[in-house]
């Protein structure tokens, strides 16, 4: 009688576990790979309430991102769009046969638009991975670091010659298979480099080593500008930080260039991570992937 009153107490107990097991599942395939379950509705206790709740709330989700989604590609079209018409009139300019010196201006502004143009892109290309309806393990890709340098050094030597910066570059590792698009990555040291130049005085130097240890891949920019203390390492990486300031050329900010960046490489599997030895001391900014 005992294992009689045991077995129905288990067969009960799988039955009330049940919604909750096909509940979790769900969740978790959605949170994983955006898979939209359906849930069974024929319960009609608390469980199924709870069910209910449950795909009522995924699908919500569901909407709202992909709302976000359509309103933020609307609005880098536009963005596009208003990049565009600088660049035309430059070259409307440049077309006129002007002065040397005109010509030179309407060429840095063609850049510039150019520089924009790839930012927008690889923040959409960013936005369509998060977006995608079904997700499968990324495509494992050789990235060759010899040939993105000269990418990067292309997005940032205005910067570094407006401050007489000095850019040290030491690879040590020639190439690394990654799941991070290579194009999303140059960006990112882009904006790190670009970041420490901001923060860096007139007449120093950065330095960027590439390097694998202990079956990592290891990217550091390191400054030797004014730093930060170590609480505020935390505030640094936040969206529209409050720790947002100018440059030692009182150079602007908006505040979510290290937010986006943090976010690019933990999607991709890394970690990137900011030490500094306090104020005057520089700062050092790392990328780990584990290869």
């Amino acid at each position: 009688m005992t294992l009689l009153a045991t077995g129905v107490t288990l067969l009960v107990l799988n039955k009330l576990i049940t919604p909750i097991k096909k509940a979790s599942k769900a969740l978790d395939e959605y949170r994983s790979s955006r898979k939209l379950s359906v849930l069974p509705t024929e319960y009609t206790d608390e469980a199924g309430l709870l069910l209910c709740n449950i795909q009522e709330s995924i699908y919500e989700a569901e909407s709202f991102i992909n709302e976000k989604q359509d309103l933020v590609y609307m609005l880098s079209h536009d963005l596009k769009n208003f990049a565009g018409n600088p660049q035309g009139l430059a070259k409307l300019i440049i077309s006129e046969n002007p002065s040397e010196s005109v010509v030179n201006l309407a060429e840095l502004i063609c850049e510039s638009t150019d520089l924009q143009f790839r930012y927008i892109e690889n923040f959409i290309k960013l936005l369509k991975e998060q977006d995608e309806v079904v997700k499968i393990n990324p495509e494992i890709k050789t990235i060759l670091f010899p040939n993105i340098l000269p990418f990067i050094n292309e997005q940032v030597e205005q910067r570094l010659f407006d401050k007489n910066i000095k850019l040290n570059l030491v690879l040590e590792c020639v190439e690394a298979k990654l799941k991070i698009d290579e194009g999303l990555l140059i960006q990112v040291l882009v904006n790190l480099i670009s970041n420490a130049v901001k923060f860096s005085y007139f007449d120093s130097e950065i330095k960027v080593r590439i390097y694998s240890e202990d079956s990592k891949l290891i990217l550091t920019v390191k400054d030797n500008g004014i730093g930060f203390d170590k609480h505020q390492i935390e505030e640094l990486f936040k969206k529209f930080t409050k720790m947002s300031r100018l440059g030692t050329a009182n150079e602007g900010s908006t505040g979510i260039g290290l937010y986006l960046c943090k976010k690019i490489i933990e999607r991709n599997k890394g970690r990137l991570s900011a030490t500094s030895d306090g104020k005057n001391r520089g700062a050092e900014f790392r990328i780990e992937f584990d290869i």
